[in-house]
């Protein structure tokens, strides 16, 4: 498990469901074990991927994202420079067609629902309880928050944050690096790198 936080912690969760365990995990500093099980111990900080064995262990990317997927994109990058291998991960409470397409790495956590023609790029994360309607494409290192619903044929470049709750309506396109803030609806395309907020979403306007 690469990483200790709160993700980290919802990942050991679905490798349970999946009947798997992480045999530790490998993050700056020490978890606090109030937090964090006894069963997947510190291995240590980044220099301990030089020790294992790229033939007999898989990683998992255990960090999250809130609003720039950056660091969970490097962290992912970093493994794979290494030679593991990321498999994607999906629990088995969520509801996937059987034509839905999932690259490396990607995660689908607990009460997801991926609908038909779905494809899902590397690294991507599709959190707690979103919906993603047919033949929607989300894009390298994404993150969908808990509770989006993207309806069909909307397209997510790479990474892009889709913050909790927020709706895309159907036929919509986010550009790369973009931000949906949490509750925002998308009815219109939104440009990369740009962030929208409310209903209906519009670019957040700083001072």
């Amino acid at each position: 498990m690469l990483g200790a936080g709160g993700h980290a912690r919802s990942l050991l969760e679905l490798l349970a469901a999946r009947g798997q365990r992480a045999v530790g995990c490998i993050a700056p500093g020490a978890p606090t074990p109030a937090s964090w099980p006894e069963d997947c111990p510190w291995l240590g900080d980044d220099l301990a991927l030089d020790g294992l064995d790229i033939t007999r262990v898989a990683l998992v990317n255990g960090v999250g994202s809130v609003g720039s997927t950056a660091l969970r994109r490097r962290v992912f990058d970093a493994a794979r420079a290494h030679g593991f291998r990321l498999p994607p991960l999906v629990h088995p409470s969520a509801i996937l067609t059987g034509d839905a397409t999932l690259a490396e790495g990607a995660q689908v956590l607990a009460g997801a629902i991926l609908q038909v023609g779905v494809t899902v790029g590397e690294n991507a994360l599709l959190n707690t309880g979103c919906i993603v309607d047919h033949d929607c494409a989300i894009g390298a290192h994404a993150h969908i928050a808990p509770g989006v619903t993207l309806s069909g044929d909307v397209r997510i470049d790479s990474g892009v944050h889709v913050g909790t709750g927020a709706v895309v309506i159907q036929g919509i396109r986010i550009g790369h690096n973009a931000i949906v803030g949490a509750g925002a609806v998308v009815t219109k395309d939104v440009a990369p790198g740009v962030t929208v907020v409310g209903s209906p979403a519009r670019p957040l306007q700083r001072r």
